[in-house]
């Protein structure tokens, strides 16, 4: 099973952050100009907002591993 992860270090968090508009379920969420918030309840592991940000802050693991 994969789940969605924030990588903190990774993200720039001075800007509105582009995967928080793209994910179909609003399981992101971001306050001012911080880091998004993941809602795992409302997450549906699709990937879409992985693969769509810049600087691959989010990242779908394994939870197996």
């Amino acid at each position: 099973m994969k789940q969605l992860s924030l990588i903190k270090e990774n993200c720039p968090q001075n800007h509105k952050c582009p995967s928080v508009a793209i994910c179909p379920v609003g399981a992101l969420t971001q306050t001012d100009f911080g880091a998004p918030e993941i809602n795992h309840e409302k997450c549906i592991r699709c990937g879409k907002c992985a693969t769509f940000c810049p600087k691959k802050a989010l990242v779908m693991r394994d939870l197996n591993q």
